[in-house]
């Protein structure tokens, strides 16, 4: 496939996994950009808890597979744990948008340290959320609204107390999903809340969420090599 840009996605659970099968693969076939979602491998962790150790293991094995593959990391910072690169760093920021440069910079610096032989920089994009892939679905408050068969008002509430949809805080009450069950108990991350992607569609999800379309515009720069 010397035409094309093959990546893997490296990712936390299901749901992520399901995300870029169904939402961004389709999304990207017609640009000869083909992504792999893979799920972040370690015995006795699930996703929504990841540590470092568990995910730096599997970039470097990735990396080191295939000279001709790219790597992206997809989790959310709402998942993962103080040994994290940046992290303590970026719990003293005040905005979403400054954690996420930190921690996507801390995660891109120790990379490079770890696999000095890979050509992180050209090979590696990280993409740590903030703070959940539900936030997301905050981008288009009719849409979520129709889904849930709730009153629009409700999503127009929380979207003017967070800001914006990637800055829906993330603790254990406020999360984006936790706030997505509280509005409809029958919701299902990899079911109801993929079915709500779907049919958001990520040109919305990008216009209102800037940290996610950063993401989507790097990966879609690797375009260029084609052919190299």
């Amino acid at each position: 496939m010397n035409n094309c840009v093959e990546i893997v996605v490296l990712v936390e659970g299901q749901t992520e996994r399901i995300f870029v099968q169904k939402i961004l693969s389709p999304y990207f076939v017609n640009k000869k950009i083909f992504l792999t979602p893979i799920l972040l491998s370690k015995p006795g962790e699930k996703g929504g808890d990841v540590k470092f150790s568990r995910a730096q293991n599997d970039i470097g094995r990735h990396l080191k597979q295939r000279k001709d593959t790219w790597i992206t990391l997809m989790v959310d910072y709402y998942g993962i744990e103080n040994e994290w690169p940046g992290f303590e760093k970026s719990k003293q920021q005040s905005t979403h948008t400054k954690k996420a440069e930190i921690i996507n910079q801390g995660t891109m610096e120790q990379i490079q340290k770890l696999f000095p032989n890979q050509n992180v920089t050209h090979r590696f994009i990280p993409y740590v959320s903030m703070h959940e892939i539900e936030a997301l679905y905050f981008s288009d408050p009719v849409c979520l609204a129709n889904k849930l068969n709730i009153k629009e008002s409700k999503i127009i509430s929380i979207l003017a107390e967070c800001g914006e949809p990637e800055s829906i805080n993330g603790n254990n009450e406020t999360a984006p999903s936790k706030r997505l069950e509280k509005l409809f108990h029958r919701f299902q991350k990899t079911s109801t809340g993929i079915a709500i992607a779907e049919a958001i569609g990520i040109t919305t999800m990008r216009k209102e969420c800037p940290l996610f379309n950063t993401w989507l515009e790097k990966i879609e720069t690797l375009g260029k090599y084609r052919n190299k």
